[in-house]
Parts: C-alpha cells; structure tokens; sequence
C-alpha cells in the first residue's frame, strides 16, 4: 500500500512549530476539534510567498513542460498560466501554494 507523504510546513517561527505541533498532538488524542486546529494552522504556518511572473516560468521551464502541461497538473487552464507568466493575472489561494510546493520538490510531488 502506497502512502502519500505529506508536503513540509512552514512556521512561522521555531515557537509556533513547537505551539502548533503541540495542539497536532492533542487534536490526534481527540482533545483538540478541527475548528481548533483550523485556527492554530492560520495562527501557526506561514503563507505561502507571492511569485513573480519570471520565478512561474523558471518552475515551468524547470520542470521541462509545456504551459498546457503544467495547467493540467495544476488544475488549472493553460490560458491562467500564460496570464500568470505574462503578469496579466496572479496566483493565489491554494494555487499559489501548489506552485510553492513544485518550487521546492518539483512536479513530482503533486503527480
């Protein structure tokens, strides 16, 4: 059975790491609810950092696709992607945290 690994958080701080893996630990033991994790996740992680148009396409160009190829591992339209790369439009939310994660692992980590 093949499991999926879980992308790294960022933190933060070295405290809210600690605070944060804390409450995990709680929440796994049924002494902490979901609403209590969802605020200490918005308290604790960091956003994810805005890109450049430059810095889309070197992840892009890095990871040798296409534009219409990195739209489908994104789930998005290869249409959003040129605009993102030309500046037109730009990434947000959890696409904006996907392009993060192929930053730092590549394409692999979301295939």
């Amino acid at each position: 059975m093949r499991t999926r690994k879980e992308p790294a958080k960022t933190y933060r701080s070295e405290v809210a790491a600690a605070v944060h893996e804390m409450v995990e630990g709680f929440h796994s033991a049924g002494l902490a609810d979901k609403q209590t994790m969802r605020e200490f996740d918005a308290a604790c992680l960091s956003p994810a950092p805005a890109m450049t148009p430059e810095e889309i396409r070197a992840i892009r160009e890095r990871e040798r696709v296409s534009q219409p190829v990195f739209a489908r591992y994104l789930n998005v339209s290869k249409n959003l992607v040129s605009d993102w790369e030309r500046g037109v439009k730009r990434p947000g939310g959890p696409a904006l945290r996907l392009l993060a994660i192929v930053r730092r692992n590549g394409l692999r980590a979301i295939a």
